[in-house]
């Protein structure tokens, strides 16, 4: 049995959830067990494997959340890369360093006496490193100067972005131009992603960049965007002069479309659109130098404060979105005393947080997000952390209720199974971790792998967005997971 220690006792552990003996949400009508006989035929973990066909190796672990007691494994003391499963434990190293109401605070402060509507100083805006920080939250920090009576700044815009590492990406190995490994900073805006958008007009295109959020669409000059005659390959990158600079290819344009494209100096980007959006309430700020943090007596004109941190992190666990996570989990390494250099010395620390508080032996990280394939972590050890987290805690309910399915994967409505888990996804890469609480109300506790490394690790530079193979992968080893799940909550549900 796992000792849970002062862990249940902190952020991570709610009290049990009184609404369990409330009427049922979904339906009336019992769910009858399986006879004797019904569980002789449940197919067993190999047979599904082997239907599976995926290829690689398959590992997991499921174990009574209650007392810990291993149920059923194969392959649980085998490392293999947990993808987005990662954030789960993300999670929980961000609750338990930074508490459930941490919030994240950007600030316009002045520096110098502010008199008559004239500010004889330098105007500072500061960043906490707030993942969700938006161009909208950006003009309510402007509108807010404004509505202060600020009209004139004789001295620069100070942009101070020390409250974390500046990280150039997230994982070195991801091509170029995915939104989803944009660069960390301690001033994020639009989850660091500049939007593209290209329309056909007669022989050519029409190509803009912008900052654009639910309501607003300013332009940026600090990422730009080149038409180049080629096919292949379809974006390249490069930094010129501090600036994003990109080409895309004009044989693939089509007839027009959109996407996000990561940004790799995000205070320079904000400092833009700031600039952009003050001119609209009537403030000019011209000169722009940047930061680590405003001077000691700085007076705070303006702020943005975020969401409490549950609310971020349930968001987090819901799109996965890894500015989301790497951010967390730096400020979670730096609450514990250190100051990372690297994002795989920050995820060291995680790895030892887990060791000391969750029990896991081997955990290997080396990201906040799972992003890499480089991390490493044993089937047997995440399936602990879990029972160790405790199937009524906060983890739990921060994970995203997975639908029971049929073998087409359509929804089965009205199953009494409930299973609550992180899904992870990677090329050739595909995992699941959670918990799952039976038809009986048993609850347990589970973590299923699937890897095809060699395969990965095989593809070139330019498979590596839409691998020959990777869908196909994706889907038979979802099925695999819920077929997995669903013998689980079967044969253990007593």
């Amino acid at each position: 049995m796992v000792t849970r220690r002062g862990f249940l006792a902190g952020a991570l552990v709610s009290a049990a959830t009184p609404g369990l003996a409330a009427a049922p949400g979904v339906s009336l009508r019992p769910f009858p067990r399986p006879s004797a006989l019904a569980l002789r035929t449940v197919p067993s973990a190999a047979d599904l494997i082997d239907a599976a066909s995926i290829g690689g190796r398959v590992g997991f672990a499921v174990a009574d959340a209650a007392s810990g007691q291993m149920l059923e494994t194969l392959h649980p003391l085998f490392p293999l890369p947990p993808a987005s499963v990662t954030k789960a434990i993300t999670c929980a190293y961000g609750l338990d360093r930074l508490g459930p109401w941490f919030r994240f605070r950007t600030q316009v402060l002045a520096d110098g006496p502010v008199l008559d509507g004239r500010l004889d100083g330098d105007l500072w805006l500061v960043g906490a490193g707030d993942p969700l920080f938006d161009t909208d939250a950006l003009a309510g920090l402007a509108q807010g100067v404004r509505d202060i009576g600020l009209r004139e700044v004789t001295g620069r815009l100070m942009v101070a972005d020390g409250a974390l590492p500046h990280f150039f990406e997230i994982d070195p190995s991801q091509p170029d131009h995915v939104g989803y490994n944009p660069a960390i900073s301690g001033l994020n805006l639009n989850f660091n992603r500049v939007h593209f958008e290209w329309t056909r007009q007669a022989d050519d295109y029409a190509v803009t960049m912008d900052a654009r959020s639910e309501t607003r669409r300013p332009p940026v000059r600090m990422a730009q965007m080149q038409i180049a005659e080629r096919a292949v390959p379809v974006y390249t990158y490069d930094q010129v002069d501090g600036r994003d600079q990109w080409t895309v290819a004009r044989g693939a344009l089509g007839n027009g479309g959109a996407r996000w494209l990561p940004v790799r100096r995000p205070e320079a980007y904000l400092a833009e659109v700031f600039q952009n959006l003050s001119r609209s309430f009537g403030l000019r700020l011209d000169s722009v130098e940047f930061a680590e943090r405003a001077p000691d007596g700085a007076v705070l004109l303006a702020e943005h404060v975020s969401e409490p941190l549950d609310d971020i992190l349930r968001g987090m666990m819901r799109w996965s979105t890894n500015l989301t996570a790497e951010v967390v989990g730096l400020h979670a390494t730096q609450a514990g005393g250190v100051r990372p250099v690297t994002l795989a010395a920050s995820a060291d620390e995680m790895s030892a947080w887990m060791a000391d508080r969750l029990g896991a032996r081997q955990a290997d990280f080396v990201d906040h997000s799972g992003l890499s394939d480089q991390s490493r972590i044993r089937p047997q050890d995440m399936t602990h952390a879990l029972v160790t987290a405790g199937p009524n805690g906060q983890l739990r309910d921060l994970m995203k209720l997975i639908p029971v399915t049929d073998a087409e994967g359509a929804t089965i409505p009205g199953h009494p199974v409930e299973i609550r888990a992180k899904t992870g996804t990677l090329n050739f890469v595909s995992t699941l971790a959670g918990y799952i609480r039976t038809a009986g109300g048993r609850d347990l506790a589970f973590s299923v792998f699937c890897a095809d490394v060699p395969r990965r690790a095989a593809l070139t530079e330019a498979e590596r967005e839409r691998p020959p193979g990777g869908r196909a992968y994706a889907r038979a080893a979802r099925r695999l997971h819920q077929q997995l799940a669903q013998r689980w909550a079967t044969l253990y549900d007593v």
